[in-house]
């Protein structure tokens, strides 16, 4: 069997317990990248209902939100290992994204988000135009 050392488990570990917990929980984790004329994110958001996700966008910033209950108080938990309660994200997008074209779908658990890349910021070829006169000038 082939074992993995991390020396840096210890380190996850008391991160998890300062920065995520039942009650304030981490952040949700995501990917982003760009594919062509599109900016796309992915957040993991497993067992969230998609009624309890809301999206904001202001500006630049575009806001997520998600809530995942806390369960009833009376049962006796035996392990407690998923982080309930409100998790936030926040993104500030670069001025070259389309915020009033934002797409967004969710399956399986995941968030997806799909930014146009704005017209402005695209690549454009720029026409090069010559007058003879001047070059007729040159060659008198």
């Amino acid at each position: 069997m082939l074992m993995r050392t991390d020396p840096f488990r210890d380190l996850d570990r008391i991160a998890q317990q300062v920065l995520g917990t039942a009650t304030r929980p981490a952040a949700m984790t995501m990917d982003a990248w760009r594919d062509g004329d599109t900016f796309e994110v992915e957040f993991d958001l497993p067992g969230i209902s998609p009624d309890s996700i809301n999206l904001d966008v202001e500006r630049n910033v575009v806001t997520v939100k998600a809530e995942r209950p806390a369960l009833d108080k009376d049962l006796e938990m035996l392990a407690s290992e998923r982080p309930r309660g409100v998790f936030s994200r926040q993104l500030v997008l670069g001025e070259n994204l389309d915020t009033e074209n934002i797409e967004a779908s969710y399956d399986t658990g995941v968030l997806r988000l799909r930014i146009p890349v704005a017209e402005r910021a695209k690549p454009r070829k720029i026409e090069i135009t010559s007058t003879d006169t001047d070059r007729q000038a040159l060659d008198a």
